[in-house]
Order: structure tokens, then C-alpha cells, then sequence
């Protein structure tokens, strides 16, 4: 066969010696394929949501396999092309037989940013993570799916920062249409059902260095500042306390994200937190939305493009 006409059959016995593969070409590396564009620095270059299973340490101790997205990137200096994006998979993939906590992130950031040569390093870890809730009064359970992540940066002068980000499903009750409904039974005698709605509050928080918080202690505080989390398996007398709790607790968006502020800058091991408060409203064809931020100068912002992304 000639030069001019390749095979085009697949070759299952071919095997690619050490020999080989120095052959193959690098474009990324070579010198005859200059950069494209400006020359100029790049953020954050790397591989977005491959998934894996990986095990997470639960909150006594005991491991958790769950299913994990990742996505890896380095900072990339202007004079550099890009990276060997493979090597961001493969040197996760080192870690991957380990039991995942924030604290490993700082580990395997600093072996991307040796391994590939640049000067800052971003790793995010999403999964779901099921937790065993009691129901109301029938005492009953069933799992909770909460949708969390680890977030682990280094910046350019070596210092490590961790954050978890945790889902919290809620409802809320309209104090607004509570007290209308009221109002019309007082007054006309008429009866009505004041409105509530599933709601989302999305919390990120960045933790102390020298501090340990699971996802079990950042799931309490957002219980604890909303109180009316969604069931899962429930009875009749489990709904009808349902709707005594959103009685009990009729909240506005702005009092949703307060009380998560109040909740979370009480705790120490929290230096700096964001939240994001998401009412789906029943009553309109739009969402109420609310952020707050602690207010630490260069932490964590209240820009929040994507609240479409809280829609559950």
C-alpha cells in the first residue's frame, strides 16, 4: 500500500512501545505552533465535571462511596500555550483510592501546580450526599439527597483556602399571605390557604485552616436557621405538623438569608460565608431571591448570575 493511501482498518494487535510514543508528536509543547490570540495570561484551564466515585468521610467517621463530578484547573502565565490537560485527570486519579475530605484538597492542589508548572490551582468536587432523616411525629425515615461540594484554591503565594457548599430544600410560608387569610376569616368569615413554596438556599462557607466542619455540622445550621426543611417519607400526622412548622415559621426571602447570617457568623470555625435564598412563589410566575455575604474585604462576593440554577 502506498504512502498516499493509509489503511483505514483498526489494528486491535498494535502496541504502542516506550520507543513509540517519543515519536508522537506535542503540539501543545512544540515550538512550531505559537500561542493564538493575545499573549496573555489565563485564569483557569483545565477539565470540568469528569465523574468518578470517590469516598467521603461521614460525620462519625464512617465512609460514604458517592458518586463525585470534579473539575481541575491551573492558572496558565502569559508565553505559555496551555497544559497537558490529561495530566490534571491522571493526577487526580492518584488520589482517587483515598478517603476524600477539604483538608486532602490542599494535596492534591499543590501536585497540580508542581506537576504542571503554573501558579495557582482550583479544585471543585460536586456529589449528592444522603442523610437519613426522621420524620416529624410518625417516626418514620427516609434518605435526603443533599446536592454538596468541595472547593479548595491555592493562590499564587502558596496559601491554601477550603470552602463546602451545601443545597438546603426548605419551605416557606408567606407571612404576608398568612395574615390576609386571617383577615378575611375575621372579618368576612370567608375561608382561604395562604400560600407556600419550596425553596432552595444555597450556603458556601470558607473555613479556618486549622479547622475541621463536616457536612453534617453546616446541614444543622441551615436546619437551624430554616426550620421547615422538606420531608421524605411522611403520615398524616406527619403532614398536619408539616403545616403547624410552616405556621410556626413564616419567613420572607429577606428573613430566610438573615437567618442563615445570624446562624453562621456564630460559628468560629466559619471565616467568611455567602448565601443564596431562592422562594419559587406560588402566587407569581417568578421567584423571590435574596444574597448575603459576612462582609470579609477580598472574601466571598454577593454576585450570584445564576439563580435559575437553585430551581429544583
Amino acid at each position: 500500500m502506498g504512502d498516499d493511501q493509509p489503511s483505514r482498518n483498526y489494528d486491535e494487535s498494535f502496541s504502542a512501545t516506550e520507543g513509540y510514543r517519543e515519536t508522537l508528536p506535542d503540539i501543545q509543547n512544540s515550538a512550531d505552533h505559537a500561542i493564538m490570540g493575545a499573549d496573555v495570561p489565563v485564569s483557569q484551564v483545565g477539565s470540568s465535571n469528569f465523574r468518578l466515585p470517590l469516598t467521603i468521610r461521614g460525620d462519625k467517621g464512617e465512609p460514604r462511596i458517592v458518586e463525585a463530578g470534579v473539575t481541575g484547573t491551573v492558572s496558565l502565565k502569559a508565553g505559555d500555550k496551555g497544559i497537558n490537560m490529561s495530566r490534571v485527570m491522571r493526577t487526580f486519579y492518584e488520589f482517587s483510592d483515598r478517603e476524600f475530605t477539604l483538608e486532602l484538597l490542599e494535596e492534591v492542589l499543590a501536585r497540580f501546580r508542581t506537576l504542571l508548572g503554573e501558579e495557582t490551582a482550583q479544585l471543585q468536587l460536586h456529589f449528592s450526599y444522603p442523610l437519613l432523616n426522621p420524620s416529624l411525629r410518625s417516626g418514620l425515615e427516609g434518605y435526603q439527597y443533599y446536592e454538596v461540594a468541595f472547593l479548595g484554591e491555592i493562590s499564587t503565594d502558596g496559601k491554601f483556602r477550603k470552602y463546602l457548599q451545601f443545597d438546603y430544600i426548605y419551605s416557606s410560608a408567606c407571612p404576608c399571605s398568612s395574615s390576609l387569610v386571617d383577615h378575611a376569616r375575621q372579618q368576612r368569615s370567608v375561608y382561604g390557604i395562604s400560600h407556600s413554596q419550596r425553596s432552595t438556599a444555597r450556603v458556601t462557607v470558607e473555613i479556618s485552616p486549622d479547622a475541621v466542619l463536616s457536612i453534617e455540622d453546616l446541614r444543622n445550621h441551615c436546619l437551624n436557621g430554616l426550620r421547615t426543611e422538606t420531608q421524605v417519607m411522611v403520615r398524616r400526622e406527619d403532614e398536619q405538623a408539616f403545616a403547624e412548622l410552616n405556621g410556626a415559621y413564616q419567613i420572607f426571602v429577606e428573613d430566610a438569608v438573615r437567618l442563615l447570617f445570624k446562624e453562621l457568623d456564630a460559628d468560629p470555625r466559619i471565616i467568611d460565608f455567602k448565601a443564596v435564598c431562592s422562594h419559587l412563589e406560588s402566587l407569581h410566575s417568578h421567584d423571590a431571591v435574596a444574597v448575603i455575604c459576612k462582609g470579609v474585604p477580598g472574601g466571598l462576593s454577593s454576585d450570584f448570575p445564576d439563580f435559575r440554577s437553585l430551581v429544583r
